[in-house]
């Protein structure tokens, strides 16, 4: 027979299949746009602002659909009730990670992140105690934000009021917090093999959020072997994870069971323990590396993104800088440190802490869950294994909770009095059994940074206030905000 021949009866036959095999799993999925063979729905989502592509599909389908990531089925969640429906109602059979591609080649299902079941129960278990531990010694984790703060004022004092990118003093800050949890020493803001660390970090989120990996994510077969800058995300990804296992080992030679320092001291002697009863994978090196790398990129980039957006909407919105520092004048003053028993003191402050956070909406299809068994879920079946996206957007930019969603206004958390208000759609840090590990220590670090900064410091835009353009440059997986420069005038 003819190749030719051969090829297109190959093709129309995997085409074929591939029609079958949608067609046939969506009558018991929720309903959605339909699919094209391979592609999916790939072609009908803008993958520059995946958020308004939900938002639009959602207007169509309702709250809870189904697109086709390429092949494979993905439940989408819009909307605060279907959210809190499935994160918190149905929180354990929700609770599983998805698949991504990108993070299935980098942690291989280990780490505290991407890891499911048993062994992400272990890992998640651990981390949390050994954490609280740590935060509970002489030297708790507030007398550490606050020492950082101290270094990042003074290495803002550097700049002499000249015109500066904030991106890696700011990833520094956050970045020292862990290392000093992790390593139990923070490095000096000049350090060259720290700021290659953030480099990496940095570089990784950005490539990650790029329209490009959203491609690579859905088709990663066809991908793979292409030149790209996916390589990069592998090749910056692969560094770290060397620079890891190189602290390990020297955690290991000099690890004193008696006196465990840091969080690498607490995993090595954990998985001592454990290597007797059949749990040696959930504490070896390799889980132990893509952990520590995990607790890096959570607690680093996630902070140092918020911390260089927050600041490029004060400069925005100087009326509410302005508020911002008279509340401090008047709670904190000049001549002492903030502290977090301040906050409650300083409403403003946190509701525009809060609005920052909502505002910018870093996260906003959150991570991908899946669900752990077959579930019915609003009159639908899920299978056990669909992925699940959880558009937090769309519940940071309700209407209904927040008026004008789309404009910077802390007043969204504010009461007639003034006083701070709570509300159950601030989902920045997810929610239910997959919520942020770190979210204490990041907002922590948010306020005490923030209010170290503008206690000690103006903020001078380059540009009028008014001509700042605040549009992220991605937001795929993280939301990316524009590069700007700002001085830093000392007060």
């Amino acid at each position: 027979m003819d190749p030719f021949v051969v090829l297109v009866l190959s093709l129309s036959c995997l085409l074929l299949l591939s029609l079958w095999r949608q067609r046939s799993g969506r009558g018991k999925l929720p309903p959605g746009p339909t699919p094209l063979p391979i592609l999916g729905n790939f072609l009908q989502i803008d993958i520059k602002d995946i958020r308004q592509s939900l938002t639009n599909f959602s207007k169509v389908y309702g709250p809870v659909f189904t697109l086709y990531m390429g092949r494979q089925p993905a439940v989408v969640l819009h909307g605060y009730e279907a959210v809190k429906e499935a994160l918190i109602d149905h929180a354990e059979e929700f609770s599983a990670r998805g698949y991504m591609a990108v993070t299935e080649k980098t942690s291989k299902g280990f780490g505290l992140i991407f890891s499911n079941g048993k062994r992400w129960k272990e890992i998640r278990r651990f981390s949390l105690m050994t954490l609280r531990n740590l935060g509970m010694g002489k030297r708790t984790i507030e007398d550490r934000v606050q020492e950082e703060a101290q270094c990042l004022v003074e290495e803002l004092r550097k700049t002499n009021g000249l015109p500066c990118d904030p991106t890696f003093i700011l990833s520094c800050a956050p970045c020292n917090v862990i290392c000093s949890i992790i390593f139990q020493n923070r490095f000096d803001y000049k350090d060259q093999d720290f700021l290659k660390l953030m480099q990496k970090f940095n570089e990784n989120t950005s490539i990650i959020s790029s329209p490009w990996m959203q491609v690579y994510n859905n088709f990663p077969g066809l991908i793979n072997y292409f030149p790209g800058s996916h390589n990069t995300v592998f090749k910056n990804y692969d560094y770290v994870k060397n620079y890891v296992l190189k602290k390990i080992e020297e955690h290991q030679e000099s690890l004193d069971t008696k006196n465990p320092r840091d969080f690498i001291d607490y995993l090595l002697m954990k998985g001592m323990q454990v290597q007797h009863i059949h749990q040696p994978v959930e504490f070896s090196h390799e889980n132990l590396a893509i952990t520590v790398i995990d607790l890096f990129a959570a607690g680093t980039e996630t902070t140092s993104i918020t911390l260089r957006y927050g600041l490029l909407l004060l400069l925005k919105h100087p009326h509410v800088t302005a508020k911002v520092q008279e509340e401090i004048d008047h709670v904190i003053g000049r001549h002492r440190s903030p502290c977090m028993q301040d906050r409650s003191r300083m409403p403003y402050t946190d509701a525009t802490l809060h609005e920052i956070q909502r505002y910018i909406d870093l996260t906003p299809t959150n991570l991908p869950h899946a669900v752990t068994c077959d579930i019915k879920f609003r009159n639908y079946l899920i299978p056990k294994g669909t992925t699940v996206l959880t558009s937090l957007s769309s519940v940071l930019h309700d209407s209904k909770e927040f008026p004008n969603p789309e404009v910077f206004d802390p007043s969204h958390f504010l009461d007639g009095n003034g006083n701070f208000k709570k509300s159950d759609y601030f989902m920045p840090f997810s929610t239910g059994k997959r919520i942020c590990a770190g979210e204490g220590l990041a907002r922590m670090e948010l306020f005490l940074f923030l209010t170290t900064i503008l206690q000690n410091y103006n903020l001078k835009s380059m540009v009028d206030p008014k001509d700042l353009d605040t549009t992220p440059v991605a937001n795929g997986l993280a939301t990316v905000p524009p590069y700007y420069q700002l001085c830093f005038i000392p007060l």
